[in-house]
């Protein structure tokens, strides 16, 4: 049977760090700042909103929480987050998506400071991460790389498949595994053949949001499994993209659905947060 990955030990343990080096720089009058934008009442953007005040306040960074109403115009929004970039206070934005549809989603991202945009998602740390030169990472493949290093897994030389295409996992995640010196292969949903593509991952990563996608005989003997999905089955059950029980009897590490990269993606928000308050301080 699998080891598992227990994302949440790990992230615990990384965020004792984060709030260590929050509290040096709180010494030096630079305590790290992060401003949160919701956009609507969506409960699970509240759900998420609220899990990230909480983390901010437990690692000693100020956090600020603006709340619009639904229909906000894009304008009203774009205003908001340039007096967020002004604001010697606050080293990350966070604009909570999805975003209502009046909103153009691209256009609220570019507006963002890339010198505060701790989500990694700005075109300019995107140009970055692909040239080698990353800025800020993308919280989600961030955490998915910690979970790795923590699991002592090498990427050199490993065949790394990834289920998945969107620009906030599956791209970034696959171009910090080809710096690390993987050979990566990206699939998704329309990819053909994809059980012989996966089988040939010494390293698999699915994030295609399609619950339990990911047979557990498409998986090779041995492999890492990294399980990035998070789908509500009959019952309210929370699954992964990956036939969890049955990749178990292949696998030999896997993150579980959930408890595995989940708490991650917050845990990495924090500490690019804190990264870019200690960038501030440096001028």
């Amino acid at each position: 049977m699998a080891a598992i990955i227990d994302g949440k030990a790990i992230s615990e343990k990384l965020r004792k760090t984060i709030a260590a080096d929050a509290a040096a720089l709180a010494q030096r009058d630079a305590v790290p700042g992060l401003a949160v934008v919701l956009v609507g009442d969506d409960p699970a953007s509240r759900t998420y909103v609220s899990m990230k005040e909480k983390a901010c306040q437990k690692a000693g960074i100020y956090s600020q929480e603006r709340q619009l109403p639904e229909d906000t115009s894009e304008a009203e929004l774009l205003a908001l987050i340039d007096r967020l970039n002004r604001d010697e206070r606050i080293d990350g934005i966070l604009v909570q998506l999805p975003l209502p549809k009046q909103i153009d989603t691209a256009r609220v991202i570019e507006s963002i400071d890339p010198r505060k945009d701790v989500d990694g998602f700005h075109p300019y740390n995107f140009g970055r991460l692909a040239a080698g030169n990353p800025l800020f990472q993308p919280c989600t493949p961030y955490g998915i790389m910690k979970l790795l290093d923590e699991t002592g897994v090498d990427l050199t030389g490993k065949e790394v498949v990834v289920v998945g295409r969107s620009n906030i996992v599956g791209k970034p995640v696959a171009l910090m595994c080809l710096a690390r010196h993987a050979t990566v292969t990206i699939c998704h949903s329309r990819t053909r053949d994809l059980p012989r593509r996966v089988v040939q991952g010494d390293v698999v990563i699915a994030a295609v949001g399609k619950a339990q996608m990911i047979k557990g005989e498409w998986i090779k003997e041995g492999a890492v499994v990294i399980d990035v999905g998070i789908n509500r089955i009959e019952g309210n059950k929370l699954v992964g993209d990956v036939d969890f029980a049955a990749a178990c009897r292949r696998a030999s590490a896997i993150t579980p659905v959930p408890g595995g990269v989940g708490p991650m993606t917050i845990t990495m928000l924090l500490a690019n947060t804190v990264e870019s308050s200690k960038r501030r301080l440096q001028g």
